[in-house]
Protein backbone atom coordinates (compact mmCIF):
# COMPACT_ATOMS: atom_id res chain seq x y z
CA UNK A 1 0.00 0.00 0.00
CA UNK A 2 1.42 3.62 -0.69
CA UNK A 3 1.97 6.11 1.82
CA UNK A 4 -0.51 8.98 2.24
CA UNK A 5 0.66 12.34 1.44
CA UNK A 6 2.89 13.90 4.35
CA UNK A 7 3.33 10.13 5.90
CA UNK A 8 7.18 9.42 7.05
CA UNK A 9 9.15 7.58 4.03
CA UNK A 10 12.40 5.98 3.88
CA UNK A 11 15.01 6.10 6.43
CA UNK A 12 12.73 9.49 8.36
CA UNK A 13 10.11 6.69 8.68
CA UNK A 14 12.72 3.75 10.03
CA UNK A 15 13.95 6.14 12.67
CA UNK A 16 10.66 6.94 13.96
CA UNK A 17 9.80 3.33 14.65
CA UNK A 18 13.40 2.81 16.23
CA UNK A 19 13.09 5.83 18.30
CA UNK A 20 9.43 4.29 19.39
CA UNK A 21 10.94 0.88 20.06
CA UNK A 22 13.63 1.93 22.42
CA UNK A 23 10.82 4.03 24.16
CA UNK A 24 8.60 0.85 24.86
CA UNK A 25 12.10 -0.78 26.07
CA UNK A 26 12.94 2.02 28.30
CA UNK A 27 9.74 2.40 29.90
CA UNK A 28 9.49 -1.46 30.40
CA UNK A 29 13.35 -1.14 32.06
CA UNK A 30 12.14 1.67 34.04
CA UNK A 31 9.24 -0.09 35.35
CA UNK A 32 11.02 -3.44 36.11
CA UNK A 33 14.68 -1.82 37.69
CA UNK A 34 13.77 1.36 38.69
CA UNK A 35 15.34 4.84 36.66
CA UNK A 36 18.63 4.41 38.57
CA UNK A 37 18.95 0.45 37.89
CA UNK A 38 17.86 0.52 34.73
CA UNK A 39 20.71 1.00 31.98
CA UNK A 40 21.30 2.57 28.91
CA UNK A 41 23.51 -0.48 27.19
CA UNK A 42 20.49 -3.22 28.92
CA UNK A 43 18.12 -1.10 27.31
CA UNK A 44 20.17 -1.23 23.74
CA UNK A 45 20.01 -4.43 23.55
CA UNK A 46 16.53 -5.10 24.26
CA UNK A 47 15.96 -3.30 21.16
CA UNK A 48 18.86 -4.84 19.06
CA UNK A 49 20.97 -2.02 18.80
CA UNK A 50 24.20 -1.16 20.05
CA UNK A 51 24.58 1.50 22.75
CA UNK A 52 26.10 3.97 19.90
CA UNK A 53 23.25 3.75 18.08
CA UNK A 54 20.99 4.24 20.85
CA UNK A 55 22.67 7.76 21.63
CA UNK A 56 22.35 8.72 18.61
CA UNK A 57 18.13 8.93 19.57
CA UNK A 58 18.57 10.15 23.16
CA UNK A 59 21.75 11.85 23.98
CA UNK A 60 21.98 10.17 27.70
CA UNK A 61 19.17 8.18 30.39
CA UNK A 62 18.04 11.45 31.04
CA UNK A 63 16.60 12.88 27.44
CA UNK A 64 15.44 8.60 26.96
CA UNK A 65 13.20 9.47 30.64
CA UNK A 66 12.08 12.45 29.12
CA UNK A 67 10.37 10.88 26.16
CA UNK A 68 9.48 7.91 28.05
CA UNK A 69 7.17 10.66 30.29
CA UNK A 70 5.97 12.61 27.11
CA UNK A 71 4.94 9.09 25.82
CA UNK A 72 3.04 8.31 29.54
CA UNK A 73 1.17 11.40 29.26
CA UNK A 74 0.06 11.32 25.80
CA UNK A 75 -1.22 7.32 26.66
CA UNK A 76 -3.20 8.88 29.65
CA UNK A 77 -4.71 12.39 28.64
CA UNK A 78 -7.94 12.18 28.44
CA UNK A 79 -8.51 9.48 31.12
CA UNK A 80 -10.57 11.15 33.78
CA UNK A 81 -10.95 13.75 31.96
CA UNK A 82 -13.87 13.64 30.32
CA UNK A 83 -16.39 15.48 28.97
CA UNK A 84 -19.41 14.91 30.72
CA UNK A 85 -20.64 17.86 33.19
CA UNK A 86 -21.43 18.75 36.89
CA UNK A 87 -21.23 16.19 39.55
CA UNK A 88 -21.92 13.20 36.87
CA UNK A 89 -18.45 13.97 35.53
CA UNK A 90 -16.42 12.07 38.32
CA UNK A 91 -17.81 9.47 36.86
CA UNK A 92 -14.81 9.52 34.56
CA UNK A 93 -12.73 8.01 37.30
CA UNK A 94 -14.15 4.65 37.16
CA UNK A 95 -12.87 4.91 33.38
CA UNK A 96 -9.56 5.64 34.76
CA UNK A 97 -9.53 2.21 37.05
CA UNK A 98 -10.83 0.33 34.58
CA UNK A 99 -7.65 1.33 32.10
CA UNK A 100 -5.49 0.06 34.46
CA UNK A 101 -6.67 -2.86 34.69
CA UNK A 102 -6.19 -3.74 31.17
CA UNK A 103 -2.88 -1.93 31.25
CA UNK A 104 -1.12 -2.79 33.91
CA UNK A 105 2.65 -1.79 32.98
CA UNK A 106 1.63 1.72 32.43
CA UNK A 107 0.40 2.10 36.10
CA UNK A 108 3.65 -0.29 37.40
CA UNK A 109 5.35 2.97 35.54
CA UNK A 110 3.56 5.61 37.20
CA UNK A 111 3.65 3.82 40.99
CA UNK A 112 7.37 3.36 40.26
CA UNK A 113 8.55 6.62 39.39
CA UNK A 114 6.45 8.20 41.49
CA UNK A 115 7.73 6.70 44.56
CA UNK A 116 11.60 7.34 43.06
CA UNK A 117 10.37 11.17 42.55
CA UNK A 118 10.42 11.50 46.29
CA UNK A 119 14.27 11.99 46.10
CA UNK A 120 14.54 15.74 45.66
CA UNK A 121 17.13 14.99 42.73
CA UNK A 122 15.25 12.62 40.64
CA UNK A 123 14.99 13.58 37.17
CA UNK A 124 11.36 12.96 36.95
CA UNK A 125 10.20 14.71 40.20
CA UNK A 126 9.38 17.99 38.47
CA UNK A 127 7.21 16.12 35.82
CA UNK A 128 5.61 14.08 38.40
CA UNK A 129 4.68 16.87 40.89
CA UNK A 130 3.46 19.25 37.64
CA UNK A 131 1.36 16.02 36.88
CA UNK A 132 -0.22 15.56 40.59
CA UNK A 133 -0.74 18.98 40.79
CA UNK A 134 -2.76 19.72 37.43
CA UNK A 135 -4.74 16.48 38.53
CA UNK A 136 -5.68 17.81 41.81
CA UNK A 137 -6.20 21.62 40.31
CA UNK A 138 -8.59 20.12 37.89
CA UNK A 139 -10.70 18.05 39.82
CA UNK A 140 -10.69 21.01 42.90
CA UNK A 141 -12.25 23.25 39.92
CA UNK A 142 -15.09 20.17 39.09
CA UNK A 143 -16.11 20.38 42.22
CA UNK A 144 -16.32 24.08 43.20
CA UNK A 145 -18.04 24.04 39.54
CA UNK A 146 -20.90 21.73 41.10
CA UNK A 147 -20.94 23.26 43.86
CA UNK A 148 -22.04 26.62 42.00
CA UNK A 149 -24.55 24.93 39.50
CA UNK A 150 -26.25 23.65 42.78
CA UNK A 151 -25.68 20.18 42.62
CA UNK A 152 -24.47 19.87 46.38
CA UNK A 153 -24.19 22.04 48.95
CA UNK A 154 -21.98 25.14 49.05
CA UNK A 155 -18.04 24.26 49.58
CA UNK A 156 -15.19 26.40 50.47
CA UNK A 157 -11.86 25.82 48.25
CA UNK A 158 -10.19 24.40 51.07
CA UNK A 159 -12.50 21.76 51.59
CA UNK A 160 -12.83 21.27 48.32
CA UNK A 161 -8.96 20.42 48.32
CA UNK A 162 -9.18 17.99 51.35
CA UNK A 163 -11.89 16.52 49.46
CA UNK A 164 -10.28 16.01 46.23
CA UNK A 165 -6.82 14.89 47.92
CA UNK A 166 -8.82 12.59 49.94
CA UNK A 167 -9.90 10.77 46.71
CA UNK A 168 -6.33 10.72 44.96
CA UNK A 169 -5.17 8.84 48.00
CA UNK A 170 -7.85 6.63 48.18
CA UNK A 171 -7.09 5.71 44.07
CA UNK A 172 -3.43 5.52 44.59
CA UNK A 173 -3.83 3.33 47.84
CA UNK A 174 -6.27 0.60 45.97
CA UNK A 175 -3.81 1.29 42.80
CA UNK A 176 -0.76 -0.02 44.74
CA UNK A 177 -2.49 -2.75 46.84
CA UNK A 178 -4.25 -4.11 43.38
CA UNK A 179 -0.21 -3.83 42.01
CA UNK A 180 0.85 -6.42 45.26
CA UNK A 181 -2.31 -8.53 44.90
CA UNK A 182 -4.43 -8.71 41.62
CA UNK A 183 -7.16 -10.28 43.63
CA UNK A 184 -8.18 -6.87 44.93
CA UNK A 185 -11.33 -5.68 43.04
CA UNK A 186 -9.84 -2.33 42.22
CA UNK A 187 -12.51 -1.07 39.73
CA UNK A 188 -15.26 -2.45 42.46
CA UNK A 189 -13.44 -0.88 45.87
CA UNK A 190 -13.50 2.26 43.90
CA UNK A 191 -16.73 1.74 42.56
CA UNK A 192 -18.33 1.57 46.13
CA UNK A 193 -15.78 4.39 47.03
CA UNK A 194 -16.71 6.77 44.47
CA UNK A 195 -20.47 5.92 45.18
CA UNK A 196 -20.06 7.05 49.09
CA UNK A 197 -18.37 10.12 48.34
CA UNK A 198 -20.98 11.83 45.60
CA UNK A 199 -23.49 10.57 47.99
CA UNK A 200 -21.71 12.51 51.06
CA UNK A 201 -21.23 15.27 48.80
CA UNK A 202 -25.01 15.59 48.01
CA UNK A 203 -25.71 15.77 51.72
CA UNK A 204 -22.93 18.70 52.49
CA UNK A 205 -20.69 15.87 54.79
CA UNK A 206 -17.38 17.20 54.08
CA UNK A 207 -14.20 16.43 55.73
CA UNK A 208 -12.47 19.70 57.20
CA UNK A 209 -10.22 21.79 54.88
CA UNK A 210 -6.35 22.11 55.78
CA UNK A 211 -5.45 25.10 53.67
Amino acid sequence: MANGAGSPRGPYRSGIKRREQIVNAAAKAFTAHGYDGASMRQIAADVGVSPAALLRHFQDKEDLLAAVLEWWARETAALGTGERSGLRGFNDLRALMRYHVEHRGLLELFIRLTGESANEKHPARAFIQQRYGKIVDMLVERLLGVAQAGEIPPIAHDQAASEIRALCATMDGLEIQWLLDPTVDLVGLFDQHLDHTLERWRQGRYVPGTS
